[in-house]
């Protein structure tokens, strides 16, 4: 199986074929995110593994439109980053945006802003990380407790599907 981890940052993982726009030791391919086509011939990896690198992207729906082409059909692609009300989101100097658990409904044909892009993918997996606070509370009311105080969520983890015809 050919995975690509997609700003690995220091986050070298082994099987993986590490990307980011820095050097750093154990990277295997340096690449501006913001640069398109990315150096993957189509159809390429089975999964893509994106941890704290989409929130840093100027074009989230030309990163995932890229993402999509260099994908094998069936492939997914693995994200966590910081979730909009929680402190770390002002911690990065080159933080752009912030998610939550829809950030990534564009991306569903049968969702109202799915316009944005003509790939197609589907959300299999969206899950909410608490805070160390955050769990002291039930799963139930987590969501809703975020959206009146800060520090409940910290990230939002989604597993998304390339679907090609």
């Amino acid at each position: 199986m050919k995975k690509l981890n997609f700003g690995c940052g220091k986050d070298i993982r082994k099987d993986y074929i590490n990307m980011d726009i820095v050097k750093i030791d154990g990277v295997d391919v340096i690449h501006n995110f913001n640069k398109f086509p990315y150096p993957f011939k189509d159809n390429t990896f089975e999964e893509v593994y994106c941890k704290h690198v989409l929130e840093s992207v100027k074009e989230l729906v030309n990163v995932m439109e890229e993402l999509h082409r260099i994908c094998k059909n069936g492939a997914i692609i693995k994200v966590y980053d910081i979730y909009y009300n929680c402190s770390g989101v002002h911690n990065d100097p080159y933080l752009i945006r912030s998610f939550n658990d829809n950030s990534f409904n564009f991306l569903e044909k049968d969702y109202e802003t799915s316009f944005y892009t003509n790939k197609d993918f589907k959300i299999i997996k969206r899950e909410l990380i608490p805070t160390k606070f955050g769990k002291l509370f039930p799963k139930l009311i987590r969501r809703t407790l975020s959206m009146i105080i800060g520090e409940v969520i910290s990230n939002v983890y989604f597993e998304i599907k390339v679907i090609k015809k």
